[in-house]
């Protein structure tokens, strides 16, 4: 019912934005069955999602998302918007479920940033009336591939309807967090890259300075 799914909701919110390591709650969250139910069934698929074996040793979609949303809790403090930041690293690869396919032995997901934002607008919907969270979570998952788009200078990237849409510097965050929850990632290079990324877009002034705030374990 939509009461105990709005109860759900702000339950992952408080953890999303206050545990050192929110995946432990979504994995309890998940194997007690609670995202049985829609909308919380688009975030169970995930875990029947493969990815890249090259790109994404770590496994499924589902496995990558707790990745991020961990490595999003220790820069959380750096976000403007803790709040959207933590929904956005949730929800970020909700379009893989729409969008994956094996192409000639290699798995893709193309088009999965555009396909997400459209479902996490209809994901947060079921949940909430803030149509300010809503848009702010969605304008994050559309963008969150521009990073890569934007360094490797491919047609995909937009930068001005992203300058129009986020905060780049969320975008950034958000990238660095998506880059690191991958196994065997090197937190400095991401690091270096996010900052290329950042003078890209005009933004000189201010690197983020994110690896150090990783705890390495």
């Amino acid at each position: 019912s939509s009461s105990t799914s709005k109860e759900l909701f702000s339950d992952l919110t408080r953890h999303l934005c206050a545990d050192f390591k929110p995946s432990e709650y979504l994995n309890q969250r998940l194997a007690a069955g609670d995202f049985d139910e829609y909308p919380f069934t688009m975030l169970k698929i995930l875990e029947a999602i493969p990815q890249s074996p090259i790109h994404h040793p770590e496994g499924c979609v589902w496995n990558h998302v707790c990745l991020v949303v961990d490595y999003g809790a220790q820069v959380r403090q750096q976000s403007r918007d803790p709040l959207v930041f933590m929904w956005a690293a949730l929800l970020h690869d909700l379009g893989k479920a729409k969008t994956t396919r094996e192409r000639r032995g290699r798995i893709t997901a193309y088009e999965h940033d555009t396909v997400g934002m459209h479902m996490a607008v209809e994901f947060l919907s079921e949940l909430t009336e803030d149509e300010a969270l809503i848009k702010k979570v969605s304008m994050l998952v559309k963008y969150h591939m521009h990073p890569l788009y934007i360094l490797k200078k491919l047609p995909f990237g937009n930068l001005q309807a992203m300058k129009a849409d986020t905060d780049i510097r969320e975008i950034a965050l958000l990238g660095f967090c998506d880059r690191m929850g991958r196994t065997g990632s090197n937190g400095e290079d991401e690091n270096k890259s996010i900052n290329e990324f950042l003078i890209k877009c005009g933004i000189k002034n201010s690197p983020l300075s994110l690896f150090s705030h990783i705890n390495h374990r």
